[in-house]
């Protein structure tokens, strides 16, 4: 099959065909209709957090079940299905405990099923979605209906589920609160859409580029503020009746953010860390600052999403009209132009570009 393999960090993927073993005891094959582009893969394509090379990256796919593991009862050839990267054994106290985006197992030791000519290629992110076809622990999907389309469908797998889930899942945001979004990329926006869907009074985007501000208005933002004018937490009390938000979702992954958003909190307000930044990145605070405002520092991984529950709820609402799937896609590009599609993803153009599959 034909995928885009990174091979340096930094440097350009390779278009090349790939040999793909077939599907172990608990995983399916999937062909895939389409796959879109996170800053997640530009981040681990330009090294950030490290990991193997030649490595096939790619994590917000959809597609078409084509063969399975021994073991598998829920799946069944010709199934629709979203792929993700949330990986849950389903047994330990984190699984059984509605958190499987925080499994006690760590899978990223799972052999990879890629490799061609030089030996094996790293199955990044535990599905390497830039490529016509993926093999997949079947924890990672979750069955679609037949009325979304597969390339629209792709955008749950990641930055829908993060950017909502912060706000449901994570934050567990009660309706009229105060809310500050820091970053109106496609994670923002989503985050953004789930303050608007929750009930927020007050939803406040944050960005330092104009053209994202007008997008976060779109997608349900109350109000906007350049971050790159004077005295941002002046501004957000003045919009708050001096109090501050209640929540604050950071969905950056710039440290000198997440040092300053505190400062924007209300008493009892929690600041959600959505964004990812890099290994060795750090900040620091005033624990008695944090603990005298009775505050909060959340984290979210991939929105706490539980897939069987959140994904059949987020398409009714795309049913229903209330939650924005088709406005978040921005170009289509084929396997061919990833390149092309990256770069246009790493400048900031891009809500979501998606890589779509004949």
């Amino acid at each position: 099959m034909k995928a885009a393999i990174c091979t340096e960090f930094g440097k350009p993927f390779t278009i090349a065909k790939v040999m793909l073993a077939p599907p172990r005891a608990g995983e399916i094959q999937v062909k895939l209709a389409a796959c879109a582009i996170c800053h997640s893969d530009i981040a681990y394509a330009n090294g950030i957090w490290g990991g193997a090379l030649p490595a096939i990256y790619g994590h917000e796919a959809a597609g078409t079940v084509t063969a399975l593991g021994a073991g598998v009862s829920n799946f069944a050839k010709g199934h629709r299905v979203l792929v993700t990267l949330i990986n849950s054994c389903g047994h330990c106290p984190s699984c059984q405990g509605g958190q499987p985006t925080s499994c006690d197992h760590t899978w990223d030791a799972r052999p990879t099923p890629l490799s061609d000519s030089s030996g094996d290629i790293t199955r990044g992110m535990n599905v390497g979605g830039f490529a016509e076809s993926c093999v997949v622990d079947a924890s990672q999907c979750v069955k679609l209906p037949d009325d979304i389309a597969l390339d629209v469908a792709s955008l749950l797998a990641c930055g829908v589920i993060t950017g909502i889930g912060a706000v449901v899942n994570t934050a567990k945001m009660k309706p009229g609160s105060n809310v500050a979004v820091i970053g109106a990329g496609g994670v923002g926006l989503n985050t953004i859409q789930g303050a608007a869907i929750c009930g927020a009074a007050k939803i406040i985007a944050l960005d330092i580029n104009p053209d994202k501000l007008l997008a976060a208005k779109e997608f349900g933002a109350t109000d906007t503020i350049l971050s790159t004018t004077r005295n941002v937490p002046a501004q957000i009390r003045a919009l708050t009746n001096g109090r501050g938000v209640d929540y604050a979702f950071v969905t950056v992954g710039v440290p000198a953010v997440f040092q300053s958003t505190p400062d924007l909190l209300a008493a009892g307000g929690a600041m959600v860390m959505v964004g990812m930044t890099g290994s060795a990145d750090e900040v620091t605070y005033k624990p008695v600052n944090i603990s005298s405002m009775n505050q909060s520092l959340l984290g979210s991984r991939m929105g706490q999403t539980v897939l069987s529950r959140d994904i059949p709820w987020l398409i009714d609402l795309y049913r229903q009209g209330r939650l924005k799937l088709d406005e978040l896609i921005t170009k289509r590009w084929s396997l061919d132009q990833i390149n092309e599609a990256m770069a246009d993803t790493r400048a900031g153009h891009a809500r979501r570009n998606v890589i779509v599959f004949d």
